[in-house]
């Protein structure tokens, strides 16, 4: 999970309105336009896990639920791209009873970065730093998302940067900072649109924090 970017809403969505219509009355077309804006934010990777979805493989996803909130069920600041796997992400959230959506970390309004660090090998551990609210929150996100499943999915991708994060960390022993950052820079660059791409970046980095 990292932080998101969100555009401008999909022209469709307006002609779409809580009380008249419900998400069934959306059209293939219309939601594809979604989709389109989705995977601009997101580039093609789940919002939550960050694993690959042009596969298909996919929903979009309200995240406060239509059912529960179906005054959000056309609001473009709800709506996420998610994965389909039953065991995480929007499916497994909305399936998990014991949250207050106001405690959820909302990637297109917050940095979960500041809240998460992804270990290489392949857990994801709650910042130290954090207030004991900010901590509550953390936590409940990890369950409702169970973005603890995929540790071996994140370890399978991450351990092929462990060798280049330990190079970095000799070049950081060895010579100063502007010798070694712009190089490291331009591998978090070049890894910044793959699955599980914040994962890589923390292992890479690992010797900074």
């Amino acid at each position: 999970m990292h932080r998101l970017l969100r555009g401008d809403a999909p022209d469709c969505l307006g002609q779409y309105h809580h009380g008249l219509q419900n998400w069934s009355h959306v059209t293939p077309n219309d939601k594809a336009e979604i989709w389109r804006e989705l995977d601009a934010m997101q580039g093609q990777r789940c919002a939550y896990c960050e694993a690959d979805s042009s596969n298909g493989k996919k929903h979009i996803e309200h995240f406060r639920q239509k059912d529960c909130d179906p005054s959000k069920t056309f609001d473009w600041r709800n709506l996420f791209g998610s994965c389909d796997r039953e065991t995480s992400c929007g499916k497994h959230k909305d399936r998990y009873p014991r949250y207050n959506p106001d405690d959820l970390i909302k990637p297109d309004e917050e940095d979960p970065e500041y809240f998460f660090l992804f270990v290489s090998d392949g857990t994801i551990a709650i910042r130290e730093r954090l207030n004991a609210d900010d901590k509550r929150r953390a936590e409940v996100t990890l369950l409702a998302f169970n973005l603890g499943v995929l540790r071996q999915t994140r370890f399978a991708i991450v351990r092929g940067y462990i060798q280049q994060a330990e190079e970095f960390q000799k070049m950081a022993a060895e010579f100063p900072e502007e010798d070694w950052q712009p190089l490291l820079q331009q591998e978090l660059k070049a890894i910044a649109h793959l699955p599980f791409a914040t994962a890589i970046k923390h292992t890479l980095s690992s010797f900074l924090e």
